[in-house]
């Protein structure tokens, strides 16, 4: 039985949501209607678990990361080449959009309730959940232009009525805060009046209308058929941008935190545990809200760490890294951050304003380009252009230096880069690509003309392969080298998500944090030497005699004192 307490909380959190736009009654019916969904759902479903700990780590792919050369089942395709290369190393699989899409490597959805058949359909995804976490994309903010729910908006149909946001020229629009440079609103002669659709992302998403508490309605209900199918982790999709308002900055606003309470609280009390993660690529003040009080995400994108992490290798200085890591803060237990250094798209810029002054950034974006990198840009109050991302493969952006313009130390430089993210506090969550050190696809970019493409790289599976199975290829070099990495970090209990982390500042040639296990037992030092020269530091002399995880074999002491090679990383630990 559904308790009075837990009817009361959801009815609090629509009205929060609402507040005086919808009646009570309506408000009362879908509270009715929720509760229906999770008993109806708990009553077909045992109890389940979730367990994260030392041994979660995430792989993040698409549908058709590698293919066969057919157009069906690549899914499976992919599960026969996870269960060869990659189930020791990861236990989460991180799946890309797969619904139906127009366009956006799958973010312009068509149908959340379908399986693009190239990829496969609901029984290849719970398959694969039966022994791994499953975590999909709810592409919450917009919808396609080309889906049923938007041909239906055109005809005052259900799905679809109502389900997208029109304004009209009164509307003010000067404070939206942009993350895309094209023209946001679209006029178009609709219900014999002219009004304009909002698009976010691109012409072909169009803005979902949570003012319409119908559309939150679809989304729970996506959510609870994904549960369904065997997905356990929401990944909600550009939420910041949800709720509009007219002058205001259009992001981060109330209403968008309170759905978000909403929906984590509905996972909470379903059968089966899930979780909630929020992508909101923002300055790390905002970014950070979304934990809110334990009520919102339960894991958040740390996306800071790749831009700064990259910063610092590049010119061989941790300055920022360190300030940035001594006040972050530590993630209450329950809550974790999801690290990574690459994705899909390319690397956030937004997180790093009020980290990297103007200055700095500029010297920060020119390398970046000598090393292959196309750049993404916002608008900024309708008229000026800046940086959002930066479109390149983690390979390519640490390849050169102009400490190392020959790019003597790439690969030395990248396995550290990797090293940070897996120690640091947190779960680590590595692309597909960067298992094999992938270089910018520049035959892709140079088809579609996007810039997201250069990092979209899909591998062919009888290639990939044959590159692993020669021990001297640069991917069989790559992938043994990480998976190495996460292999050792699966045994120690200093590296669980919220073990406590403690930055030790060495230095800007230094990067250097400390991880203690939840029980106080066992104690990591995390050393980096970040330049393209041997360095000596002095530490207390109880490190001299830890263990070495990384490598055995290597000798760091002389005269009581740490020598690292250009781009090493320890791993001390007391046990």
């Amino acid at each position: 039985m559904f308790s009075e307490k837990n009817q009361k909380k959801i009815k609090n959190r629509l009205k929060k949501i609402y507040k005086s736009s919808i009646h009570n009654e309506t408000i009362n019916e879908h509270c009715r209607e929720i509760i229906s969904i999770i008993s109806k759902f708990n009553k077909k479903n045992k109890k389940k678990k979730l367990l994260v700990s030392q041994q979660t780590s995430v792989v993040i792919c698409y549908g058709d990361s590698i293919s066969d050369g057919s157009q069906k089942n690549q899914i499976n395709v992919f599960q026969r080449f996870y269960n060869k290369k990659l189930k020791n190393y990861f236990n989460t699989v991180h799946f890309l959009p797969f619904y139906p899409s127009s366009s956006d490597s799958g973010f312009a959805v068509k149908d959340h309730y379908k399986i693009d058949n190239k990829l496969g359909n609901w029984s290849d995804i719970k398959r694969f959940s039966k022994k791994n976490n499953i975590m999909a994309d709810i592409v919450i903010n917009h919808s396609s232009a080309r889906g049923l729910w938007f041909r239906n908006f055109l005809k005052e149909k259900r799905p679809g009525k109502n389900y997208f946001i029109t304004v009209d020229a009164k509307y003010n629009v000067s404070n939206v805060v942009r993350p895309r440079d094209h023209k946001l609103l679209k006029n178009i002669s609709i219900f014999k009046k002219n009004e304009y659709l909002w698009r976010t992302f691109s012409a072909d998403q169009i803005d979902l209308n949570f003012k319409n508490p119908a559309v939150l309605m679809r989304f729970i209900k996506i959510m609870i058929n994904l549960v369904s199918h065997g997905v356990t982790i929401f990944r909600l999709d550009a939420i910041a941008y949800l709720w509009k308002k007219s002058g205001s900055k259009c992001i981060n606003l109330d209403q968008t935190h309170e759905i978000i309470k909403l929906l984590k609280f509905v996972s909470s009390c379903l059968n089966i545990k899930t979780l909630i993660v929020t992508e909101t690529n923002l300055p790390e003040k905002e970014n950070l809200s979304y934990f809110g009080n334990s009520d919102e995400a339960d894991w958040i994108y740390n996306f800071s760490l790749a831009p700064l992490l990259v910063h610092a290798f590049l010119f061989e200085n941790s300055s920022f890294l360190n300030k940035w890591g001594e006040r972050l803060p530590q993630a209450k237990k329950g809550n974790s951050y999801l690290n990574f250094i690459a994705s899909h798209d390319g690397i956030g810029m937004r997180p790093i304003e009020g980290i990297l002054n103007k200055q700095i950034v500029q010297k920060f974006f020119k390398r970046l380009k000598k090393n292959g990198s196309k750049f993404s840009y916002r608008k900024i109050q309708q008229k000026t252009k800046k940086v959002y991302e930066a479109n390149i493969t983690i390979y390519d952006a640490l390849k050169k230096s102009d400490f190392d313009k020959t790019g003597k130390f790439s690969f030395q430089r990248y396995i550290s880069a990797h090293s940070i993210m897996i120690s640091f506090e947190g779960v680590p969550a590595i692309y597909f690509n960067s298992l094999f050190g992938t270089s910018n696809d520049e035959a892709k970019y140079i088809i579609t003309g996007n810039n997201r493409d250069v990092n979209r790289y899909k591998w062919n599976d009888k290639n990939i392969s044959k590159k692993l199975s020669d021990k001297k290829s640069k991917q069989s070099i790559f992938y043994k080298s990480i998976t190495n990495l996460l292999n050792i970090k699966q045994q120690q209990k200093a590296f669980h998500p919220n073990a406590l982390r403690i930055i030790i500042n060495l230095g800007p040639k230094f990067f250097c944090f400390k991880r203690i296990s939840i029980d106080k037992k066992q104690t990591i030092l995390c050393v980096t030497n970040l330049t393209s020269k041997h360095q000596i530091t002095k530490l207390n002399k109880k490190y001299l005699y830890w263990k070495n995880l990384i490598n055995t074999k290597t000798s760091f002491k002389e005269n009581n004192k740490f020598q690292l090679k250009p781009f090493e990383t320890l791993w001390l630990s007391n046990k």
